[in-house]
């Protein structure tokens, strides 16, 4: 099997080996190894890919076509605190889309993308089922609701604190 370089440690390489050698016969395996190997990494690097498509013996449009295909999967990095914004109807008609912006201007990186740091990333949702607390944004399973443009600076430089 291929050495993938680039894509983390050695030992995350080895697990990702391990868990390609346990599944590899079994048939549909392809939708746990790519779980399993974005536990491992926290995202799916195409040299992952490429490992798993080589240890599969299969395509690597396979597996970027699986990968892409389902949202539970990202091809970036996530940071270590996962900022989601709902933009939902009932937040987006009380300005989510101005508490997105903030995020954005706040952390100099646009949705969907992680800090230089590592510390923060940014995603979007649909619903977060707290509609009578709109707008609202999830900071890992922390919710924030009734918000304002002017209280997002204060809630994430909490989470700076806390680093």
């Amino acid at each position: 099997m291929e050495q993938c370089t680039m894509c983390g440690t050695a030992e995350q390489l080895k697990k990702l080996h391990a868990v390609i050698d346990e599944a590899k016969n079994t048939p549909g395996c392809l939708m746990h190894i790519l779980q399993e190997a974005q536990g491992i990494y926290g995202y799916l690097p195409m040299e992952v890919q490429k490992t798993i498509a080589e240890g599969l013996g299969i395509s690597l449009s396979e597996v970027y076509g699986v990968a892409t295909f389902y949202s539970q999967f990202s091809l970036k990095p996530k940071g270590k605190h996962r900022i989601s914004v709902c933009l939902g109807t009932a937040c987006y008609v009380k300005g989510s889309d101005k508490i997105l912006a903030e995020v954005e201007k706040q952390l100099g990186i646009k949705c969907g993308e992680c800090t230089e740091d590592g510390l923060f990333s940014i995603d979007s949702c649909r619903c977060v089922g707290a509609c009578g607390l709109a707008p609202v944004m999830m900071i890992g399973e922390e919710v924030y609701g009734k918000l304002t443009p002017d209280m997002v600076k204060g809630i994430l430089d909490s989470y700076r604190e806390e680093k």
